[in-house]
């Protein structure tokens, strides 16, 4: 797979240029699917929002839309599932659109920057800084470093790998979003203090992380949707059950979109500690003041707000307890 991925590096010999406004040049045909328009999203903060949509005809469909390329969109059927991600570039492009199994049987021509990103995906063994070393002014080792590997890695190695991408390059969103996360990472740091904040919980009442600081509490970033969240919840209930007495507590932020759902988690999953939400999916406000970029993730405060560990889970969690807390009664 490396040497695939190094054959993709010969295209990207020539620059980039930086993002600008074009005219698209795309067209396709959808399949497997009776539905009537086909609609273009913008990629944002792991998010995708409609910006246009085109009407099927004939099983054909077509955009002249005027958008920033080179740059990641989507294009889906419906816009309430994840759509099929692509590169769009100034190039024509042509696009059989399937949404079956999450559009993985759908095929684009035309866009060498969705070639190298299907490449990066059928690899296994990538290393991000020798993808991006040899692919400095490709978007995708922007956006991989973005969107993959931000939350892998230390706020030194996102700042290292950020001076292997190309100078046209430096000016992405992708990259702009990244040199914030390292400014917020720095202030995360074991031994440094956790942001305050203040939440809505289920009933609308505001609770505040400072006013509910009392031994060790655990703000734990996770959503009724995470199915890893679900899978870690069951033991954060025994670790809370078995320290809760000797000061253990958890804040539950979630990130979910739905309150039925967010409270249905709660109720299903049997987290009897106190919970906030925005209900704002990835734009919620309390992620990003703690540069939550994956979930499950939480970090571990002590009772004057100093954060003591971070990204507990399974084992560790309940190790770290023991350490702190000492044995159960």
């Amino acid at each position: 797979m490396k040497n695939v991925l190094l054959g993709f590096t010969l295209f990207f010999g020539v620059a980039q240029t930086q993002a600008q406004e074009t005219a698209l040049q795309l067209k396709g045909t959808v399949t497997d699917t009776v539905a009537q328009y086909v609609y273009l999203q913008k990629f944002h903060n792991k998010m995708f929002t409609t910006i246009d949509s085109v009407k099927v005809k004939d099983g054909n469909f077509s955009f002249k839309t005027k958008v920033k390329t080179p740059e990641l969109y989507g294009l889906s059927v419906n816009t309430e599932d994840s759509p099929l991600y692509i590169f769009l570039e100034k190039t024509p492009i042509t696009v059989k659109l399937s949404p079956k199994k999450y559009y993985t049987n759908s095929v684009v021509e035309g866009s060498e920057s969705q070639n190298l990103f299907e490449a990066y995906k059928k690899s296994n063994d990538v290393e991000i800084s020798k993808f991006i070393t040899e692919n400095p002014k490709s978007i995708v080792s922007a956006y991989v470093l973005y969107r993959n590997w931000s939350y892998r890695l230390t706020p030194e190695q996102i700042t290292q790998n950020i001076a292997l991408l190309d100078k046209s390059l430096q000016t992405t969103t992708y990259v702009k979003e990244l040199k914030e996360l390292v400014t917020v990472l720095d202030g995360l740091s074991v031994g440094k203090k956790a942001p305050d904040f203040t939440a809505n919980d289920p009933q609308g009442k505001p609770v505040r992380l400072s006013e509910n600081l009392k031994g060790y509490t655990l703000v734990d970033f996770w959503a009724s949707w995470c199915g890893p969240c679900r899978r870690e919840n069951p033991n954060i209930v025994a670790a809370y059950k078995e320290y809760h007495d000797k000061g253990f507590n958890v804040i539950g932020v979630s990130l979910d979109k739905k309150k039925e759902n967010w409270i249905k988690g709660i109720q299903d999953d049997n987290l009897t500690w106190l919970h906030v939400s925005d209900l704002l999916f990835w734009n919620s406000a309390v992620a990003k003041l703690y540069g939550v970029r994956a979930i499950p993730g939480n970090y571990l405060v002590d009772s004057k707000g100093i954060i003591v560990a971070k990204n507990l889970h399974g084992e560790e969690l309940q190790t770290t307890l023991k350490t702190l807390l000492g044995q159960a009664n």
